[in-house]
């Protein structure tokens, strides 16, 4: 039977940006970055976490048309992609603060919810990420 989630996908339309986001502003590392056929396989991961990685996809061949993936673009952009990602912090408002201090577009103030203190942001693509402080127990 299956063991472990490795990889999660992202579109980024483009691939240089989206590392100065991740690795730049959210403090992501490199864990691949190659040619790889047609395509360039570019993982991230959280330091400490390389077996839960994040493939920075540029929407286009080999798996989608050009038209498609203009398509993909214009909906990543509108987002309206169903790219989310959802990650841990020990002090949302501290971590809120920080990203703010380095430009990064918070579409959602911190809010107390019923598990914790979460808050949104968009990359820069317009892919969503929430960021939660989570309550014990």
């Amino acid at each position: 039977m299956l063991k472990a989630l490795t990889i999660t996908q992202i579109y980024v339309p483009d691939q240089d940006a989206a590392l100065d986001f991740y690795v730049g502003k959210l403090g992501f590392e490199v864990t691949n970055d190659m040619a790889f056929g047609p395509m360039r396989w570019l993982t991230i991961a959280l330091p400490g976490q390389p077996d839960r990685q994040i493939l920075l996809e540029k929407p286009g061949p080999p798996s989608m048309s050009d038209e498609t993936a203009a398509q993909v673009r214009e909906l990543v952009s509108k987002g309206a992609a169903g790219g989310h990602l959802f990650f841990q912090c020990e002090d949302a408002h501290k971590t809120h603060a920080e990203l703010k201090e380095k430009g990064v577009e918070i579409t959602e103030e911190p809010v107390d919810q019923p598990y914790g203190i979460d808050f949104g942001l968009r990359d820069p693509f317009g892919n969503h990420l929430r960021i939660a402080q989570m309550t014990q127990g």
